[in-house]
Protein backbone atom coordinates (compact mmCIF):
# COMPACT_ATOMS: atom_id res chain seq x y z
CA UNK A 1 0.00 0.00 0.00
CA UNK A 2 1.34 3.18 -1.01
CA UNK A 3 0.38 6.01 2.26
CA UNK A 4 -0.01 9.41 1.45
CA UNK A 5 0.84 11.73 4.52
CA UNK A 6 0.18 15.52 5.19
CA UNK A 7 -0.57 18.13 7.22
CA UNK A 8 -3.13 20.84 7.03
CA UNK A 9 -4.49 23.88 8.50
CA UNK A 10 -3.04 25.71 11.87
CA UNK A 11 0.46 23.88 13.00
CA UNK A 12 0.28 22.43 16.29
CA UNK A 13 3.71 20.89 18.30
CA UNK A 14 3.57 16.95 17.85
CA UNK A 15 2.84 16.94 14.11
CA UNK A 16 6.22 16.05 12.88
CA UNK A 17 6.02 13.20 15.61
CA UNK A 18 2.72 11.91 14.04
CA UNK A 19 4.32 12.07 10.92
CA UNK A 20 7.48 10.42 12.04
CA UNK A 21 5.12 7.68 13.75
CA UNK A 22 2.87 7.46 10.30
CA UNK A 23 6.60 6.57 8.54
CA UNK A 24 8.61 4.31 10.85
CA UNK A 25 5.08 2.23 11.60
CA UNK A 26 4.19 1.93 7.63
CA UNK A 27 7.67 0.86 6.70
CA UNK A 28 7.87 -1.26 9.29
CA UNK A 29 4.89 -3.37 7.95
CA UNK A 30 5.88 -3.29 4.14
CA UNK A 31 3.76 -0.07 3.10
CA UNK A 32 5.80 3.17 1.32
CA UNK A 33 4.72 6.81 2.23
CA UNK A 34 4.75 9.47 0.29
CA UNK A 35 5.05 12.95 2.17
CA UNK A 36 2.80 15.85 0.65
CA UNK A 37 3.69 19.24 1.32
CA UNK A 38 1.65 21.75 2.27
CA UNK A 39 -1.33 20.11 2.93
CA UNK A 40 -4.49 20.25 -0.06
CA UNK A 41 -2.50 22.72 -1.72
CA UNK A 42 0.92 21.10 -1.91
CA UNK A 43 -1.47 17.90 -2.87
CA UNK A 44 -3.24 20.08 -5.88
CA UNK A 45 0.68 21.21 -6.59
CA UNK A 46 2.23 17.69 -6.45
CA UNK A 47 4.41 18.73 -4.26
CA UNK A 48 6.08 15.68 -2.79
CA UNK A 49 8.67 15.11 0.12
CA UNK A 50 12.09 13.91 -1.61
CA UNK A 51 14.17 11.92 -0.02
CA UNK A 52 17.86 11.87 0.03
CA UNK A 53 17.94 9.90 -3.00
CA UNK A 54 15.61 12.36 -4.68
CA UNK A 55 13.00 9.91 -4.67
CA UNK A 56 8.95 11.29 -3.44
CA UNK A 57 9.53 8.02 -1.00
CA UNK A 58 9.94 8.51 2.54
CA UNK A 59 12.58 6.62 4.45
CA UNK A 60 13.51 6.35 8.25
CA UNK A 61 16.63 8.63 7.57
CA UNK A 62 13.69 11.39 6.34
CA UNK A 63 12.08 11.54 10.01
CA UNK A 64 15.19 11.32 12.04
CA UNK A 65 15.16 13.46 14.96
CA UNK A 66 10.96 14.60 14.26
CA UNK A 67 9.68 13.42 17.16
CA UNK A 68 11.45 16.52 18.84
CA UNK A 69 10.53 19.36 17.07
CA UNK A 70 7.73 21.46 16.66
CA UNK A 71 6.01 23.04 13.93
CA UNK A 72 5.56 20.80 10.45
CA UNK A 73 8.33 19.94 8.86
CA UNK A 74 6.09 18.89 5.76
CA UNK A 75 4.93 22.39 6.38
CA UNK A 76 1.01 23.22 6.25
CA UNK A 77 -1.11 25.87 4.67
CA UNK A 78 -5.34 26.40 3.99
CA UNK A 79 -6.16 26.19 0.22
CA UNK A 80 -9.34 28.23 -1.13
CA UNK A 81 -9.19 26.20 -4.36
CA UNK A 82 -9.52 22.83 -2.32
CA UNK A 83 -12.61 23.83 -1.27
CA UNK A 84 -13.70 23.48 -4.80
CA UNK A 85 -15.70 20.86 -6.09
CA UNK A 86 -13.27 21.33 -9.13
CA UNK A 87 -10.37 21.34 -6.52
CA UNK A 88 -11.21 17.98 -4.57
CA UNK A 89 -11.67 16.59 -8.55
CA UNK A 90 -8.21 17.41 -8.89
CA UNK A 91 -6.77 16.20 -5.91
CA UNK A 92 -8.94 13.33 -6.71
CA UNK A 93 -6.67 12.90 -10.04
CA UNK A 94 -3.45 13.59 -8.96
CA UNK A 95 -3.86 10.93 -6.31
CA UNK A 96 -4.66 8.50 -8.31
CA UNK A 97 -1.93 9.07 -11.08
CA UNK A 98 0.52 8.66 -7.98
CA UNK A 99 -0.73 5.54 -7.21
CA UNK A 100 -1.07 6.52 -3.83
CA UNK A 101 -4.14 4.05 -2.30
CA UNK A 102 -4.80 5.80 1.07
CA UNK A 103 -4.63 9.14 2.57
CA UNK A 104 -3.50 10.34 6.12
CA UNK A 105 -4.20 14.07 7.13
CA UNK A 106 -2.99 15.72 10.00
CA UNK A 107 -5.51 18.56 10.94
CA UNK A 108 -8.42 19.60 12.75
CA UNK A 109 -12.12 20.38 11.65
CA UNK A 110 -11.51 21.79 8.54
CA UNK A 111 -8.76 19.66 7.61
CA UNK A 112 -11.65 16.43 8.17
CA UNK A 113 -14.30 18.31 6.44
CA UNK A 114 -12.25 18.21 3.55
CA UNK A 115 -11.00 14.58 3.66
CA UNK A 116 -14.57 13.71 3.82
CA UNK A 117 -15.16 16.44 0.91
CA UNK A 118 -12.31 14.54 -1.37
CA UNK A 119 -13.70 11.11 -0.53
CA UNK A 120 -16.99 11.82 -2.80
CA UNK A 121 -14.26 11.97 -5.67
CA UNK A 122 -11.85 9.32 -4.76
CA UNK A 123 -12.20 5.97 -3.74
CA UNK A 124 -9.01 5.48 -1.54
CA UNK A 125 -8.86 5.12 2.08
CA UNK A 126 -8.33 8.40 4.27
CA UNK A 127 -7.76 7.90 7.71
CA UNK A 128 -7.57 11.34 9.94
CA UNK A 129 -5.27 12.31 13.49
CA UNK A 130 -6.51 14.99 15.73
CA UNK A 131 -3.77 17.58 15.28
CA UNK A 132 -4.86 21.07 16.47
CA UNK A 133 -4.25 22.89 19.98
CA UNK A 134 -7.74 23.87 20.21
CA UNK A 135 -8.74 20.34 21.86
CA UNK A 136 -12.21 21.17 20.25
CA UNK A 137 -13.22 17.90 17.93
CA UNK A 138 -15.59 15.06 19.67
CA UNK A 139 -13.94 11.32 19.84
CA UNK A 140 -10.80 11.46 21.45
CA UNK A 141 -9.58 12.84 24.94
CA UNK A 142 -6.58 14.98 23.80
CA UNK A 143 -5.84 16.27 20.26
CA UNK A 144 -2.32 16.97 19.60
CA UNK A 145 -0.88 20.05 20.25
CA UNK A 146 -2.97 20.62 23.30
CA UNK A 147 -0.65 19.91 26.15
CA UNK A 148 2.14 21.71 24.71
CA UNK A 149 -0.34 25.03 23.84
CA UNK A 150 -1.33 24.88 27.23
CA UNK A 151 2.25 24.78 28.87
CA UNK A 152 3.27 27.51 26.82
CA UNK A 153 0.02 29.97 28.07
CA UNK A 154 0.66 28.29 31.57
CA UNK A 155 4.57 29.57 31.51
CA UNK A 156 3.33 33.10 30.42
CA UNK A 157 0.66 34.13 33.03
CA UNK A 158 3.63 32.44 35.85
CA UNK A 159 5.64 35.56 33.85
CA UNK A 160 2.92 38.09 33.92
CA UNK A 161 2.06 37.53 37.79
CA UNK A 162 5.52 38.29 38.60
CA UNK A 163 4.53 41.79 37.30
CA UNK A 164 0.85 41.77 38.37
CA UNK A 165 2.61 41.34 41.74
CA UNK A 166 4.52 43.77 41.43
CA UNK A 167 2.44 46.85 40.11
CA UNK A 168 -0.82 45.81 41.99
CA UNK A 169 -2.42 45.18 38.56
CA UNK A 170 -5.00 42.77 36.47
CA UNK A 171 -3.41 40.50 33.92
CA UNK A 172 -6.24 39.95 30.94
CA UNK A 173 -4.68 37.03 29.07
CA UNK A 174 -6.01 36.13 25.63
CA UNK A 175 -5.25 32.70 24.64
CA UNK A 176 -6.04 30.61 21.34
CA UNK A 177 -10.05 29.28 20.95
CA UNK A 178 -11.90 30.70 18.48
CA UNK A 179 -14.87 28.22 19.46
CA UNK A 180 -13.48 26.22 22.38
CA UNK A 181 -12.75 27.30 25.67
CA UNK A 182 -10.06 24.02 26.89
CA UNK A 183 -6.93 25.90 26.90
CA UNK A 184 -8.23 28.79 28.93
CA UNK A 185 -9.93 26.66 31.44
CA UNK A 186 -6.58 23.98 31.29
CA UNK A 187 -4.49 27.22 31.78
CA UNK A 188 -6.55 29.17 34.61
CA UNK A 189 -6.57 25.65 36.76
CA UNK A 190 -3.18 25.62 36.28
CA UNK A 191 -1.59 28.78 36.58
CA UNK A 192 -3.98 29.36 39.56
CA UNK A 193 -5.84 31.98 37.54
CA UNK A 194 -8.64 34.05 39.56
CA UNK A 195 -10.72 33.42 36.25
CA UNK A 196 -11.32 32.60 32.89
CA UNK A 197 -14.23 33.74 30.42
CA UNK A 198 -14.89 30.97 27.72
CA UNK A 199 -17.84 30.57 25.17
CA UNK A 200 -19.63 27.84 26.48
CA UNK A 201 -20.36 30.19 29.66
CA UNK A 202 -22.06 33.60 29.51
CA UNK A 203 -20.02 36.35 29.46
CA UNK A 204 -21.63 38.75 32.47
CA UNK A 205 -19.74 42.16 32.86
CA UNK A 206 -21.36 43.25 36.33
CA UNK A 207 -21.24 39.89 37.11
CA UNK A 208 -17.42 40.23 36.73
CA UNK A 209 -16.38 43.39 38.54
CA UNK A 210 -19.14 42.31 41.14
CA UNK A 211 -16.74 39.24 42.02
CA UNK A 212 -13.41 41.86 41.37
CA UNK A 213 -14.78 44.03 44.25
CA UNK A 214 -14.98 41.04 46.47
CA UNK A 215 -11.74 39.86 45.76
CA UNK A 216 -10.30 43.42 46.62
CA UNK A 217 -12.06 43.46 49.50
CA UNK A 218 -10.42 40.16 50.73
CA UNK A 219 -7.00 41.52 50.24
CA UNK A 220 -5.96 40.94 46.79
CA UNK A 221 -3.93 43.09 45.19
CA UNK A 222 -2.99 41.33 41.91
CA UNK A 223 -5.45 38.97 39.62
CA UNK A 224 -5.05 37.08 36.24
CA UNK A 225 -7.70 36.80 34.05
CA UNK A 226 -7.88 34.25 30.91
CA UNK A 227 -9.84 35.10 28.29
CA UNK A 228 -10.86 32.45 25.23
CA UNK A 229 -10.09 34.27 22.14
CA UNK A 230 -13.22 33.18 20.76
CA UNK A 231 -15.46 34.20 23.51
CA UNK A 232 -19.07 35.22 22.24
CA UNK A 233 -18.62 38.64 23.60
CA UNK A 234 -15.10 39.36 22.05
CA UNK A 235 -11.91 38.84 23.52
CA UNK A 236 -9.14 40.32 26.03
CA UNK A 237 -9.29 43.87 24.80
CA UNK A 238 -13.29 44.46 24.57
CA UNK A 239 -13.68 42.50 27.92
CA UNK A 240 -10.99 45.05 28.93
CA UNK A 241 -12.81 48.21 28.26
CA UNK A 242 -16.22 47.45 29.44
CA UNK A 243 -15.06 46.34 32.61
CA UNK A 244 -13.26 49.68 32.94
CA UNK A 245 -16.65 51.43 32.08
CA UNK A 246 -18.03 49.57 35.30
CA UNK A 247 -16.11 50.76 37.60
CA UNK A 248 -13.20 48.05 38.02
CA UNK A 249 -11.20 48.34 41.35
CA UNK A 250 -7.79 47.09 39.59
CA UNK A 251 -5.92 49.14 36.96
CA UNK A 252 -5.48 46.37 33.99
CA UNK A 253 -3.70 45.22 31.24
CA UNK A 254 -3.91 43.09 27.94
CA UNK A 255 -1.89 40.45 26.99
CA UNK A 256 -2.61 38.32 23.76
CA UNK A 257 -0.68 35.30 23.45
CA UNK A 258 -1.53 34.50 20.10
CA UNK A 259 0.28 32.46 17.85
CA UNK A 260 2.79 32.02 20.56
CA UNK A 261 1.18 28.96 21.72
CA UNK A 262 1.24 26.78 18.54
CA UNK A 263 4.96 26.89 18.43
CA UNK A 264 7.66 25.43 20.61
CA UNK A 265 8.80 22.31 21.35
CA UNK A 266 6.25 19.94 22.09
CA UNK A 267 5.35 18.28 25.82
CA UNK A 268 6.26 14.45 26.38
CA UNK A 269 2.77 14.08 26.32
CA UNK A 270 2.35 15.64 23.01
CA UNK A 271 4.79 13.55 21.77
CA UNK A 272 3.17 10.21 22.84
CA UNK A 273 0.07 10.97 21.68
CA UNK A 274 0.72 12.07 18.34
CA UNK A 275 2.90 8.83 18.20
CA UNK A 276 0.04 6.87 19.05
CA UNK A 277 -2.51 8.38 17.00
CA UNK A 278 0.17 8.01 13.86
CA UNK A 279 1.19 4.40 14.52
CA UNK A 280 -2.67 3.72 15.09
CA UNK A 281 -3.70 5.18 11.52
CA UNK A 282 -1.74 2.84 9.81
CA UNK A 283 -3.04 0.07 11.79
CA UNK A 284 -6.26 1.51 10.87
CA UNK A 285 -5.61 1.48 7.42
CA UNK A 286 -4.40 -2.04 7.31
CA UNK A 287 -7.42 -3.13 8.88
CA UNK A 288 -9.18 -1.83 5.83
CA UNK A 289 -10.40 1.28 7.66
CA UNK A 290 -11.54 4.23 6.16
CA UNK A 291 -13.57 7.87 6.71
CA UNK A 292 -12.17 7.75 10.62
CA UNK A 293 -10.24 9.40 12.96
CA UNK A 294 -7.34 7.73 14.65
CA UNK A 295 -7.84 9.34 18.13
CA UNK A 296 -7.63 7.99 22.06
CA UNK A 297 -10.43 7.35 24.47
CA UNK A 298 -9.16 6.55 28.21
CA UNK A 299 -5.86 6.25 26.41
CA UNK A 300 -6.65 3.40 24.42
CA UNK A 301 -6.98 3.69 20.62
CA UNK A 302 -10.65 4.13 18.85
CA UNK A 303 -11.52 4.92 15.37
CA UNK A 304 -14.54 7.49 15.16
CA UNK A 305 -16.25 8.36 11.92
CA UNK A 306 -14.87 11.76 10.68
CA UNK A 307 -18.75 13.05 10.25
CA UNK A 308 -18.85 12.85 14.31
CA UNK A 309 -16.04 14.26 15.14
CA UNK A 310 -16.66 17.37 14.13
CA UNK A 311 -20.95 17.32 14.42
CA UNK A 312 -21.89 19.35 17.52
CA UNK A 313 -19.88 21.59 19.47
CA UNK A 314 -17.13 19.54 22.03
CA UNK A 315 -18.39 20.60 25.88
CA UNK A 316 -16.40 21.22 28.61
CA UNK A 317 -17.21 18.83 31.68
CA UNK A 318 -19.43 20.66 34.19
CA UNK A 319 -16.92 19.31 36.64
CA UNK A 320 -13.84 20.62 35.13
CA UNK A 321 -15.64 24.47 34.88
CA UNK A 322 -17.17 23.62 39.04
CA UNK A 323 -13.47 22.86 40.23
CA UNK A 324 -12.31 26.06 38.51
CA UNK A 325 -14.61 28.31 39.87
CA UNK A 326 -14.69 27.01 43.51
CA UNK A 327 -10.75 27.02 43.23
CA UNK A 328 -10.56 30.28 41.78
CA UNK A 329 -13.16 31.68 44.83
Amino acid sequence: MKIGVFCSGGDAPGMNACVRAVVRTALSMGHQVVGIRRGYQGLLEEQFHLNPAGEPLMTLRCVSDWVAHGGAFLYSSRSAEFRQVEGQKKAAAILQRAGIDALIPIGGEGTFQGAMALSQHWNGQIVCCPGTIDNDLLGTDYTIGFSTAVQTAVDAVDKVRDTAHSHDRMFLIEVMGRHSGYIAVYTAIASGAEMAVIPETPTDYQLIVDQLHVLKQRGKNSIMIIVAEGDEKGGAEILNENLRELDCPFDSRVVVLGHLQRGGTPTPEDRRRASQMGYGAVLALDRGETRVMSGTQNDELVSVPLPETYASHRPIPPQLLDMMQRLAS
